[in-house]
Order: C-alpha cells, then sequence, then structure tokens
C-alpha cells in the first residue's frame, strides 16, 4: 500500500461548489451550506486508514455538529473497482460507525479533483465565507504507530474557526491511501 499525503490547498481557497447525492438517494447541494462553517473529509470504507479514525471522526462530527459544524464525508473511489467502496457498503458503513452527517457518493470524481483531494482520509475545513481555514490530518495517529485517536489537529483547528479566528497555518498533512481514480 502506497502512502499519499494531502496535497496541502492554499489556505483561503474558496470551497467548491458541489451536488452530491447519498446511498440513499438524498441530494445535498453545497449553496445549503450558506453562512455555515463546513468540514468535508475525503474517506473511504476500505482504507485502513480511514478504518482507524473512523469512530474517532464519529464522535468529532457529534461533538462538534452541536456546536454549528456541518460536516460532511465524500467517498470518491471508483467502487467498480473496489466493491467495498460501494454506495450500498457506504451506508452499511454510515450505521455501523454511526455517522450523523451525510457521507456522499462522488461517482464522477469531479467534486474531488475541484477540491484537490488526494488521499483518504483528506481533510478541508472551511469557515463561514468558505475560505479553508485548514487542511491535514486528523492528528498523529496512525495504524500501528501506538498513538491515541483523539482527532488533536482537526478539533484545535474547527475550535478556531467556531471561535471566528485562524487556525495556526503550520498543519501537518494528512496521510493515508491514495483515491483510488477511475482509469
Amino acid at each position: 500500500m502506497a502512502l499519499t499525503p494531502s496535497g496541502m490547498v492554499p489556505l483561503g481557497a474558496s470551497m467548491p461548489a458541489f451536488s452530491l447525492y447519498d446511498p440513499d438517494g438524498q441530494l445535498l447541494e453545497s449553496p445549503s451550506l450558506t453562512g455555515k462553517p463546513v468540514l468535508v473529509a475525503f474517506i473511504c470504507n476500505h482504507c485502513p486508514y480511514v478504518q482507524h479514525i473512523a469512530d474517532g471522526l464519529a464522535a468529532f462530527a457529534s461533538d462538534y455538529q452541536a456546536r454549528g459544524l456541518a460536516v460532511i464525508a465524500i467517498n470518491s473511489n471508483d467502487y467498480r473497482q473496489y466493491p467495498a467502496d460501494a454506495p450500498e457498503k457506504m451506508r452499511e458503513e454510515a450505521l455501523r460507525r454511526h455517522y450523523t452527517f451525510p457521507y456522499l457518493v462522488d461517482e464522477t470524481q469531479l467534486v474531488a479533483r475541484a477540491f484537490m483531494a488526494a488521499c483518504t482520509p483528506d481533510f478541508f475545513l472551511y469557515d463561514s465565507d468558505h475560505r479553508l481555514a485548514y487542511r491535514g490530518q486528523f492528528d498523529a495517529s496512525r495504524p500501528g504507530n501506538d498513538a491515541p485517536v483523539t482527532g488533536t489537529d482537526l478539533r484545535a483547528a474547527a475550535d478556531a474557526v467556531l471561535a471566528g479566528t485562524s487556525p495556526d497555518p503550520d498543519q501537518t498533512p494528512s496521510l493515508g491511501c491514495n483515491i483510488k481514480w477511475r482509469s
């Protein structure tokens, strides 16, 4: 498995517009998020790096949605080549992990390309004006390194955004599996 870091899109970049469905056919369009800070997480079901933090991500989302942060996850993997990431499996994963956020299917992969997402997990935190405030790791925990999954880095960034301030610009890239692009 080749490890891929996040691309570290320039801070201040505008959130790309998107319109995606969840596995149950519910549409989410980015204009519905106007005026809200937003976390967009590119995840999937089969990546061991996502699996490692998935319960922590669910807890993070529950905590921060209650504080006014919109949380969205997007699966952009080519599920024809990686059936574990198919929409019906996404539905199962969301239920199993108790995800309280929309888990959307990016079948064309155009949304991942617009965000310049590179890996799973890849996090993009936008302020209420939808300007990129944080892109980086959930925390320093990785499969096999014995560091606890806390979400420390993303929590600190989300706390700053919710307080109306800028997160520390010294941000560590996320690291995980590359997005499984269609050939």
